[in-house]
């Protein structure tokens, strides 16, 4: 979807919650994609691969002078001996670590595996954002949620062009990071509380 199309998108929806909803949620993400950080991970589900918003995040970073959020595209089931940017697999969500930026696309229920993957990555310092449908399990792993009701006006490919788009523009506001949600708060220091103590060495 080209910028006029979005443009137009948005004016349809002026009056709703989704201009400003998307414009916050890709705010939220372009300031926690920092240039020296451990870059952007994207993963869909098992049945659902978010190649459309890779390719948009893709011309988003190279249009706005932002690289950092060009993402890295991780599959459930990459092809041995595919080109090098389609054959990251499920293992590169368990191994992201602090600096990192994990966005998580799902327009269904997560797998078990799949959340077990992105609350590892939590615990290890990486940022969680979820876009899709409203899920209490992905949504509570996550920094920063957009929920898209399965019922509502509009899908989740559609918000993703919003969100996109959003995140390529240079007039967005960055995010403070000292106000963090309530809820946010409460999950870190759950996750302080319960990480087993260090191995000696």
């Amino acid at each position: 979807m080209d910028a006029v199309r979005v443009a137009l998108l948005r004016d349809v929806l002026s009056g709703t919650e989704w201009p400003g909803a998307t414009r916050r949620f890709a705010a939220a993400l372009r300031s926690s994609v920092v240039p020296r950080g451990g870059g952007l991970l994207l993963v869909g589900t098992s049945e659902y691969e978010p190649w459309h918003l890779a390719a948009h995040l893709d011309d988003e970073a190279a249009w706005s002078g932002t690289p950092e959020l060009a993402p890295t595209l991780v599959r459930h089931r990459p092809r041995p001996g595919g080109p090098a940017h389609l054959a990251v697999g499920l293992d590169r969500v368990a191994a992201a670590r602090r600096g990192e930026t994990l966005l998580v696309v799902a327009p269904g229920v997560p797998a078990p595996d799949l959340l077990t993957r992105v609350h590892g990555a939590r615990r290890a310092g990486a940022t969680v954002f979820a876009l899709g449908a409203p899920d209490d399990d992905l949504d509570a792993l996550a920094h920063e949620a957009l929920a898209v009701p399965r019922d509502g006006e509009l899908d989740v490919d559609t918000v993703q062009h919003l969100v996109s788009a959003a995140a390529g523009e240079n007039g967005v506001a960055p995010v403070r990071r000292g106000r963090r949600r309530v809820r946010d708060r409460l999950s870190r220091l759950a996750d302080h509380l319960t990480t087993p103590p260090p191995a000696r060495w």
